[in-house]
Formats: structure tokens, sequence, C-alpha cells
């Protein structure tokens, strides 16, 4: 059996893979892209913190360049083209270095968002005693050391032809973009040790996450203090409050689910990639590796595609502006103005009642006083209870009057 053929895709798979890696493709970018203007939107007008816009955008813009860096070349070099002739040594370089440093620029920029919400539900006191430049710091540190991780790979990988073939078959001299033999201890170093991190990020999110549903699941306990300083019990959780913490736990649950059933295929491939060298490889694990990659690879590019619905899913507010955005079409009041508006409403509802109370107290009272019979002995009674009613009346509308 010819191994060229082994590693070649059918074409009715090309085709498949080639519609799915464009929907993702276009789903992503729209996606990411809509995330960043709303979350900026949303800064804008008060509903956001600048450190979560931040992160938002953060997230969303090492997700944009994986998508644009690694869905063309994946589509063009392993499903249409597989093993064909690489463009060139440093391109190949270049490549394996931009794509590793945005995909654990990923995964780290959502270890330091889950850092910085583990710090302010878990220890509010000691959030607020940091300083402003804590976000920036984070969001840097993610980048610097994602880029660092993906570092060997500039020496490690390369243009460098290799088949495996069985003893009556000849070598098939084929140069595509892989690691280089004579770098492969840098190479198993390189992706050993970014799987360690991975490792790392996800228990240590998980527990972060653990540590946030534990104390947001806890009954709201209200922040007043007396006037002789003990802390007073909540009242009943309202409805809104509810909502919103049920969503936040989803939102939470969910980033730890896909950073595991996204990222670990992935995962799994490269580390067979550098678990055995190339050169003694056998066709059956040749053949299952091939057959990994394209399902690892997907798998990894939805987990770029997914945090947008994430978003959507857990914040009404974000999808509201979401949808907004894609109409084209921004209605978003600033919070300070709904809120003003809202209290003006609230007061024209509680004051329309009083009014009309009055009104109809003032119509009843100069009823009483036309109708009034002369004074006898027998309607003293009733003439003392007129008189009662207008000064109640007055005192009504003394009363009824605007303070200064």
């Amino acid at each position: 059996k010819d191994p060229v053929q082994v590693e070649r895709p059918r074409y009715s798979v090309k085709i498949f893979m080639t519609v799915l890696y464009s929907l993702m493709l276009v789903t992503g970018i729209v996606g990411n892209s809509v995330t960043i203007r709303v979350s900026q939107v949303l800064k804008r007008n008060g509903y956001l913190q600048k450190n979560v816009t931040d992160h938002m955008v953060s997230l969303a813009s090492s997700d944009l360049l994986v998508l644009l860096i690694g869905m063309p070349v994946e589509l063009y070099s392993a499903i249409w083209h597989p093993f064909g002739s690489a463009s060139g040594n440093v391109s190949c370089k270049i490549y394996n270095f931009l794509f590793e440093a945005c995909s654990y620029a990923t995964i780290l920029n959502v270890a330091t968002l889950s850092f910085e919400r583990y710090v302010a539900i878990c220890h509010p006191f000691r959030y607020k005693a940091l300083g402003g430049k804590r976000t920036s710091a984070l969001i840097t540190f993610a980048w610097v050391l994602s880029m660092l991780i993906a570092l060997p790979l500039l020496i490690a990988t390369g243009t460098q032809g290799h088949i495996p073939i069985r003893d009556n078959m000849p070598v098939q001299n084929l140069s595509f973009c892989t690691n280089l033999r004579e770098h492969w201890v840098m190479f198993r170093a390189s992706i050993f040790g970014a799987f360690v991190l991975y490792m790392i990020v996800l228990i240590s999110v998980a527990f972060m996450c653990r540590a946030m549903i534990a104390v947001l699941k806890k009954p709201l306990r209200s922040m007043e203090k007396s006037i002789s300083g003990i802390q007073k019990p909540a009242k009943h959780e309202s409805e809104a409050v509810k909502a919103a913490r049920k969503q936040t736990i989803l939102f939470l649950g969910l980033i730890v689910g896909s950073l595991m059933l996204c990222w670990l295929p992935n995962q799994i491939r490269r580390l067979m990639m550098a678990a055995i060298p190339k050169s003694d490889w056998t066709l059956s694990f040749f053949s299952s590796y091939v057959t990994l990659h394209l399902v690892a690879d997907t798998f990894f590019y939805l987990s770029s595609v997914l945090n947008p619905f994430l978003y959507n899913l857990s914040s009404r507010q974000f999808r509201e502006v979401f949808l907004q955005v894609l109409q084209c079409h921004l209605t978003i009041e600033h919070v300070n103005r709904r809120n003003v508006a809202q209290s003006q409403a609230s007061s024209s509802r509680s004051l329309g009642p009083l009014l009309m109370k009055s009104l109809r107290l003032t119509r009843a009272s100069r009823t009483t006083v036309q109708q009034k019979p002369p004074p006898t002995f027998t309607t003293f009674q009733a003439e003392s209870g007129g008189a009662s009613v207008e000064k109640a009346e007055a005192e009504t509308q003394t009363t009824n009057q605007p303070s200064l």
C-alpha cells in the first residue's frame, strides 16, 4: 500500500472540511470582531468596567489571530495539499512561532481573566487594594509568556522531508513544514513544556471557578451596617440578582468545559508528534495521527469561535448590544441616563395615586360644604364634622406644598 495515499484525505472529506472551516472562519471573525466592538460600547456607556473590557478585547484579539493565521494555512497544507512543497524555511518558522504564541495567548488570557474575577469575587478587599495597572500587567504577562513558549519553535521547526516507508518501498523525498531532526530534543522539550503549562492553567482555572461558584451560591449578605456597627442580615434576593448569579456560574462552567473538550484532542496530537521521532513512525501510527489531526484541529479552532457565544449566553445586556451592532443600529443609553429615567418614571407612578386621592378628598369636602343644612341642634354634630373636614383639607393642602 502506498504510504503517500495514507495521509491524503478523500475528495469528499476535503469538500466537507473546506465547507466546515469556511463557516467556522467567517463565524469566528464576525463573532470576535463584534465582541470587541460590543465590549467597547458597553464600557463607554457604563455597563462594563475597564479591566473586564481589556480582558475581553485581548481574548477576542488572540482568537482572531488564531483563526486568521491558522485556518487558511491548515486548509491548504493539511487538507488539500498534505506533505506538499513548503513555501520556504523562514515562512515555516514564522508561521509556527506566531500560531503557537497566539494559541497560548488565548488560554493565558482566559487564565488572567479568571484570576482577576477570582480575586474580585473571593477577595474583594484585596481586589480594591490593588493598583489600577493590575489588568495591563496581567495582559502583558499573558502575551509575553506565550511568546516565550513559542520561541523554541523558531529554531526547532523548518522545512524537511520524510514519509514513513516499508522495507520494500522506495524513499519518498517530499519537503514539508515540520520539526527538524537535528533539533529534536528542543522540539520535544517545547511541546512537553507547553502541555504542562496547559494542564496547570486548566487545573488552576477549574479550582478558581469552583471557589467563585461556592461564593456565588452562598446567600447574599447585606454589607450595610447599623449604627452599632453590627452587620444586618440581607433581605430576600431579587429575581434579577438570582438570574445574574446563575448566568455567571453557567459562564464559568462553560469556560472550563470548552478548554477541556476543545484543547485536549489537539494536545494529544502534539504529544504523539513529540513522543516518537518521525523516522520511527509505523504506518498504523501515521494513519492514526493523520485521522486525529483533522478532528483535533477542528475542535481547537472551535474554541476560538465559541467565546462570543458564551458571552451572549451569559449576559442579556451583551446579547442585546451584540444584535444592535450586527444591525448597525445602536439604541443603548448610558447607564446613568437610564437610571434617571427609571427613577423619574417610578416617582411619577408613586405620586399619581396620591394626587388622585387628594383631588377626590377635595371634591368630597366641597360637596359637603355646599349641601350643609341650616344650623340646628340636631345638625350641630354634622356641622362640626364639616368644619373638621375643611380643617383636614387645609392641612392636606399645606402638606402637599413643595418644600424648598
